[in-house]
C-alpha cells in the first residue's frame, strides 16, 4: 500500500478527532457578554504593567475610567521605560484620585520585568480583588468589569480570565493571527480550564482577575517570576493548585491590537513561542513537523493523480476548514474566509517558531523589551 496515502490517512483521523474535540470544547464556551449584572462590589485593584507604552497607555486607562464599576483603585506600574510613559502615566493620576504611578527603575536577580512590575503592583495593591491587564487593552463595554466581578462571584471562581477581540490592520497579519489562535484552541484546548476535573489551566494576558487569597496561596507571581509567559502559567498554575478557574470570551468589550505589522507579530513570538514548547528542540521539531504535515501537505498532495490521494487529501481539507471556521467564529471578529490564506499562515507560523528558536540560542537567550533574560536560567526555571 502508497506509504503516503498511509501517512495521509492517519492525519486524516487526527483531525476527524481534533474537529470533534474542537466544536464540543468551543460549542461550550460563553461570553461575558451573555452574563447578568449582581450587587456585591468589593474593592477592585487593578494593575497595569507597562514599559515604552506611550501609544497606547492613556486610551487604554481611559476607557476603564468609563467603566461603571464604582470600586476600583488603579496601580498604573512604569518598568523602567525610556519613552513618555511616566509621563502619561502621571497625567492620569493627576485627573483621578484613585490613580497612583509605581516607579521601578531597575529589575531585580530573577525577574523577568513584566513579572516584577505585576508583583510590585500587588504588593501596593488593597483591593480583595485583583485584575492583571495589559496597558493595551481598550475596555469597549462600560459594564466589563462588573460582568467579571458578578460572574466570579457567582461561580465561586477563584479566577476568571477573558479572551480579547483582537484588532489587525494588514491582511497577512490578521491571516496570522486566525492560525495563531486555531493553532492555540486545539493545542491548549483552552474550554477544559472551565472543566474542575481537567489539569488545564488557562491565562490570558489582556484580563486575568483574581482573588487576593487564592493569589497569595499560590505563591503570587515569584512562582512564576522568570517565565515568559507569565499570564498563561499564572492560569496553569492557579489550575495546579486546585484553584476554580474559568475561560470566556470578550470579543465586543475588550479590544487589543496585538501588533502593528506581521514583522512585529515575528518579534513579538520570540519572546512566547520557545517557552511555550519548553525550551526542547525535539518539541520545536516536532512542532514545524506537525504543522508542515497537517496543515500544509494536504493542500499539495490534493494535487496527486492518485485518487486515493486525492480522495484523502480532500477529506484532510474538509475536517480542517469546518476547526478553522468553528475558531475563527467563536474566537475572534474575523471573517472564516481567511481560511484560503490557511497553507501560507502555516508555513510563515512554521517559520516563526524556527526563528524564534534560533535567535534565542544565538542570543543565548530571550530578548524582551530591551532586556536579555539568559536561556539557562529560563530553562531551569520551567522545571
Amino acid at each position: 500500500m502508497n506509504l503516503l496515502f498511509i501517512f495521509l490517512s492517519a492525519i486524516l483521523v487526527v483531525w476527524i478527532v481534533l474537529s470533534i474535540d474542537v466544536w464540543r470544547g468551543l460549542g461550550k464556551l460563553i461570553s461575558i457578554e451573555e452574563f447578568q449584572l449582581t450587587a456585591d462590589r468589593p474593592l477592585l485593584s487593578i494593575i497595569v504593567p507597562a514599559r515604552n507604552e506611550e501609544e497606547t497607555i492613556s486610551d487604554s486607562i481611559l476607557s476603564q475610567l468609563d467603566q461603571d464599576y464604582d470600586r476600583i483603585e488603579w496601580i498604573l506600574v512604569n518598568d523602567r521605560s525610556t519613552d513618555s510613559t511616566q509621563g502619561k502615566m502621571e497625567a492620569m493620576a493627576k485627573k483621578d484620585k484613585r490613580i497612583s504611578v509605581l516607579q521601578i527603575d531597575s529589575l531585580e536577580e530573577g525577574w523577568l520585568g513584566k513579572n516584577q512590575a505585576l508583583y510590585k503592583g500587588y504588593k501596593r495593591s488593597k483591593g480583595s480583588l485583583i485584575l492583571f491587564t495589559d496597558a493595551d487593552v481598550l475596555y469597549k463595554d462600560p459594564l466589563t468589569l462588573s460582568r467579571a466581578v458578578s460572574f466570579l462571584q457567582s461561580q465561586k471562581l477563584d479566577h476568571l480570565t477573558l479572551a480579547p477581540g483582537i484588532k489587525s490592520q494588514t491582511f497577512w497579519l490578521k491571516c496570522f493571527v486566525a492560525f495563531f489562535l486555531f493553532g492555540f484552541s486545539f493545542y491548549k484546548r483552552p474550554w477544559k480550564a472551565n472543566d474542575p476535573s481537567s489539569k488545564t489551566g488557562m491565562g490570558v494576558g489582556a484580563f486575568n482577575l483574581v482573588t487576593r487569597s487564592a493569589y497569595e496561596e499560590i505563591g503570587t507571581h515569584e512562582k512564576i517570576k522568570n517565565m515568559p509567559d507569565d499570564d498563561l502559567q499564572l492560569g496553569i498554575t492557579m489550575k495546579k493548585r486546585g484553584k476554580s478557574q474559568a475561560f470566556l470570551t470578550a470579543l465586543k468589550s475588550l479590544e487589543v491590537e496585538w501588533y502593528h505589522s506581521l514583522k512585529e507579530a515575528f518579534k513579538g513570538l520570540e519572546k512566547n513561542t520557545f517557552a511555550g514548547l519548553h525550551y526542547s528542540i525535539l518539541l520545536v521539531l516536532f512542532a514545524m513537523i506537525g504543522v508542515f504535515s497537517s496543515t500544509v501537505l494536504p493542500f499539495l498532495t490534493v494535487f496527486s493523480k492518485d485518487p486515493s490521494i486525492v480522495t484523502v487529501s480532500l477529506l484532510i481539507i474538509f475536517f480542517i476548514g469546518i476547526t478553522y471556521v468553528k475558531v475563527i467564529k467563536k474566537m475572534t471578529n474575523e471573517s472564516p474566509f481567511l481560511f484560503l490564506s490557511l497553507p501560507v499562515t502555516a508555513l510563515l507560523f512554521t517559520y516563526s517558531i524556527a526563528r524564534a528558536t534560533v535567535l534565542t540560542f544565538k542570543r543565548g537567550g530571550v530578548e524582551w523589551r530591551g532586556t536579555i533574560y539568559p536561556l539557562k536560567v529560563l530553562k531551569q526555571k520551567r522545571k
